[in-house]
């Protein structure tokens, strides 16, 4: 069977340089869940990005996402980048504070039934307000409001070490775990090589 014949074995297994390894978590929910709590920013508005601009989402990507080596997005060309962004099916949010974008939802309908949450996060500048709770709250409302039976998320070893738990008391349930081996995106020019300086860099 396929799962037999590429499991990883159990022990230490060598990563080349330059190479990156994720433990990937994925959770689910099968039905909305009801808020626990609601916590209002007087300061913040999400904002839908009907056609969001090349230069402003990696932008925004980057500002959220590059002290955890969120890449794939920066990577794509820009044919490949606004074929995305500007599908229907793909729903942009911002968190606006103070005039400026400082978060990122992203909701993806493109499989029929479901809806994965694509891309979620804060820049620093607004992180401990209880603008995180706010905004998952946003994304299950808008989530929901499809029809759809399933609201999914995967995140990784990566990732804030705050993501996994928050996800589940969320209402997201682990379902699948995985191991994702790829190019540390900071020695193939897609981050800055002074990006997440948390994780070392290995070069070959």
């Amino acid at each position: 069977m396929f799962w037999e014949r590429h499991m990883l074995v159990d022990g230490y297994t060598k990563v080349p340089a330059g190479k990156l390894v994720a433990a990937v978590t994925c959770l689910e929910m099968r039905a909305p869940v009801k808020a626990a709590r609601d916590p209002v920013p007087e300061t913040v508005t999400l904002e839908r990005q009907e056609t969001p601009g090349l230069d402003w989402y990696r932008d925004l990507y980057l500002r959220v996402g590059g002290d955890w080596l969120w890449g794939s997005r920066l990577a794509l060309g820009d044919d490949a980048l606004a074929a995305i962004l500007e599908d229907t099916r793909v729903e942009v949010y911002a968190v606006v504070s103070g005039g400026r974008a400082e978060g990122i939802l992203e909701l993806d309908f493109r499989e029929q039934d479901q809806c994965e949450l694509a891309f979620f996060g804060l820049t620093k500048s607004v992180i401990g307000q209880g603008v995180g709770r706010w905004l998952m709250n946003r994304a299950i409302e808008h989530a929901w409001s499809k029809p759809i039976s399933r609201f999914w998320v995967h995140t990784c070893s990566l990732d804030s070490p705050q993501a996994l738990d928050f996800y589940i008391r969320s209402g997201f349930v682990p379902f699948e775990r995985m191991v994702e081996v790829f190019d540390d995106p900071r020695l193939t020019g897609v981050l800055p090589e002074h990006a997440a300086p948390q994780i070392p860099i290995l070069r070959g």
